[in-house]
């Protein structure tokens, strides 16, 4: 997989560049795993926009991914690499022998025609999916589950993996991509590899019509609006606003926690992540 560019024919095209695709190999998706997707502008049901700068943007179907990957001692054959317009990953269309298809997210190397597995004594290679107490120590991983049978929460953006480092007892300990180290129950299930699509990072957009089909609308400053729109709107000329960055409601926007003091999982936390404030990388405490 690459990133390709185009001749400077316009300013944009200047400063553009695209995925060439390379991991796609197939480019018509399973109907029977589509469903439809309601856009919301970022309006909940009152009608109240909750999530600013949202609206637009191209239509999309959803594919239902597979998440959970509970189809045990059913081994499956991988029909195609297809692109999923929802998320950044790749996804793989599976072919059951019982005659099943399911989407499961694409990890790097998975060719056509493979056959992945899920279970407690799967062979651990790129695809299959097994609980941590059977994945091997020092292996790479993703789609890891938070909790046994919920499906996969963590680690399921394009390139991302994360690192099984040490078991004890009923705990298993692995490295997220932020850095962090967390203590899972060693049931939870996660898969073997890292995700495809790793240039995904590296592809600029180049203009902003680009980004409005993506869903996203212009993000205004704060202290470019008006006083009673924003906190830090309003003054004379271009005014610092006196006070340090905030949201809208007034929420600290640089070097605030938003995790809860008290939340009953921060004992499964043994190495927290490094957070950026202020310009500073500091160590999250």
């Amino acid at each position: 997989m690459g990133i390709k560019s185009y001749k400077p024919t316009t300013a944009a095209r200047r400063f553009a560049s695209v995925n060439d695709y390379a991991e796609v190999t197939k480019t018509s998706p399973e109907k029977t795993l589509l469903e439809p997707l309601k856009k919301t502008g970022g309006r909940n049901h009152h009608g109240v926009i909750t999530s600013r700068f949202r609206g637009g943007g191209n239509k999309r179907r959803y594919r239902v991914i597979d998440f959970r990957r509970d189809k045990d001692g059913v081994p499956a054959k991988v029909v195609g690499i297809e692109y999923d317009p929802n998320r950044t990953a790749f996804i793989a269309l599976l072919s059951y022998a019982d005659g099943e298809k399911r989407y499961i997210l694409s990890p790097l190397g998975l060719k056509d025609g493979a056959i992945v597995e899920s279970g407690f004594s799967v062979e651990p290679k790129v695809g299959n999916c097994m609980p941590l107490s059977s994945v091997p120590v020092g292996y790479e991983i993703h789609n890891i589950e938070v909790r046994p049978g919920c499906g996969g929460k963590l680690v399921r953006s394009a390139g991302m993996v994360a690192r099984l480092v040490g078991r004890e007892g009923d705990y298993a300990s692995v490295q997220l991509p932020s850095g962090e180290i967390r203590k899972l129950s060693v049931t939870c299930r996660a898969t073997i590899g890292q995700l495809g699509n790793v240039d995904h990072q590296n592809v600029s957009l180049g203009k902003a019509g680009r980004v409005r089909c993506r869903g996203k609308k212009p993000h205004v400053r704060g202290m470019a609006q008006n006083p009673h729109d924003h906190p830090m709107g309003g003054g004379e000329g271009r005014s610092k606003s006196g006070r340090h960055p905030c949201s809208p409601t007034g929420v600290l926007a640089k070097g605030g926690r938003t995790r809860r003091r008290k939340n009953a999982t921060n004992g499964m936390i043994l190495r927290r992540r490094k957070s950026v404030r202020y310009g500073q990388q500091v160590l999250g405490k």
